[in-house]
């Protein structure tokens, strides 16, 4: 099964504990396509500048990634700068040049309109909605905003959130889009707002999804998954986005849709995040293989049983 996503492709000036970098492929359509290649075909939509060079886009295309769907505009492609201290689960951001990425517009080629799955990575909720609604044959589409959307644009954003099967956010974002301090509260009033599940992302403690009543079969008990504690962390930049490729990845890789493949799908995501923060940028997915993946995956689900 095809996953399309649309987001982001970027270069990042990173500084944290483990040391700095400079000029690293980042990006949330990058760092989502990078883990969900591990398990299924995946499609590229984003721009990029002139500075973005043939080399770059090798890094996704050896990953078998299908880059037709990159435009390539004249300017700069879009660049972040951010410093992490001793609390790696907050970047501190330096600067942020949009550039040719300010005025996005997506681009959906001919040859992706059969894509069964869809990812809408970080980017203005009508953007959102207009990719959504052009494709016509989606089974599943995730989706992602950010407190800048959630402030800036709540009305947009509440209008796309009746488009989106699943929303993958962080603790923050939750409450700031329910307005309610309590997270189960805040996951009920969310769901309410259009998405089937959401899955909250809390960083190095896991993550939770929570179901609508009735939706991906009975019950609607939430589901915790622990994260694997990391001896080293060198970059967390990716992790949100690598974790969603990897929860993405893994249900399109399955061919049904119910609650226990999306249970599982949370381990899947926590253990691509887990290696995405090894190495600055995509440097650790480019020499993952699957066998890792799939070691880790069974040291997840160890933790979660007493025998």
């Amino acid at each position: 099964m095809s996953i399309l996503a649309v987001g982001s492709v970027a270069f990042d000036n990173i500084t944290s504990p483990a040391g700095s970098m400079e000029n690293v492929l980042g990006g949330s359509g990058t760092h989502f396509a990078m883990a969900a290649s591990f398990f299924t075909e995946v499609r590229v939509v984003a721009v990029v500048g002139e500075d973005f060079t043939a080399e770059h886009e090798a890094v996704l295309t050896k990953r078998g990634i299908d880059t037709r769907g990159i435009e390539h505009a004249k300017g700069k492609t879009f660049r972040w700068g951010g410093r992490y201290s001793e609390n790696l689960n907050e970047a501190k951001t330096d600067f942020t040049e949009l550039n040719v990425f300010e005025k996005f517009q997506p681009r959906i080629p001919q040859e992706y309109a059969d894509s069964e799955f869809l990812f809408l990575g970080n980017i203005h909720p009508n953007i959102q909605a207009a990719v959504r609604l052009e494709l016509e044959k989606v089974r599943l589409t995730g989706g992602d905003t950010m407190n800048f959307w959630i402030n800036s644009a709540r009305k947009e954003l509440h209008e796309t959130l009746r488009l989106v099967n699943v929303l993958l956010i962080n603790d923050t974002e939750a409450k700031m889009i329910a307005e309610d301090s309590s997270l189960p509260r805040a996951a009920r009033k969310v769901l309410a707002m259009g998405p089937q599940a959401l899955v909250i992302k809390h960083g190095e403690y896991g993550a939770t999804i929570f179901f609508r009543e009735g939706a991906f079969g009975i019950g609607s008990h939430p589901f915790r998954a622990p994260a694997l504690p990391i001896e080293e962390v060198k970059d967390p930049t990716g992790a949100g986005d690598s974790f969603a490729g990897g929860f993405m990845g893994y249900i399109a890789s399955q061919g049904q849709l119910n609650r226990e493949v999306l249970k599982r799908a949370l381990f899947y995501g926590g253990v691509m995040g887990s290696f995405a923060v090894e190495r600055f940028g995509t440097e650790r997915m480019q020499t993952l293989t699957r066998p890792e993946i799939d070691a880790r995956f069974q040291v997840f689900r160890e933790l979660t049983h007493l025998e």
